[in-house]
């Protein structure tokens, strides 16, 4: 199943870490969207109240981290905006996974 929504293509995708998937979040799914070149992924990171946006840009991502007020804008959909603490002031993120 998980490969076979990898085949299509993803414009962004958003990953939230839970305590279990660390390592998974942030080192495997790394280059299984750069395999399939997704162009833009998020890290969201409750654990560490933190937002890791990845661009992908000749074959090998571009990484930015932002924290608390600072304000992420897709580059995909620049429409989408918002402030790091407004995604961890929803109820669902800290109640953790």
């Amino acid at each position: 199943m998980y490969q076979q929504f990898l085949s299509h293509h993803q414009l962004l995708i958003v990953e939230v870490v839970s305590p279990d998937s660390i390592k998974r979040d942030y080192r495997y799914k790394r280059s299984e969207y750069g395999a399939v070149e997704v162009p833009e992924y998020w890290i969201v990171d409750p654990l560490e109240q933190k937002i890791s946006v990845l661009l992908l840009e000749d074959g090998l991502y571009e990484e930015t981290v932002f924290t608390a007020s600072e304000q992420i804008v897709s580059r995909t959909f620049p429409e989408l905006a918002i402030a790091v603490d407004q995604v961890f002031s929803a109820d669902n993120l800290n109640q953790g996974s």
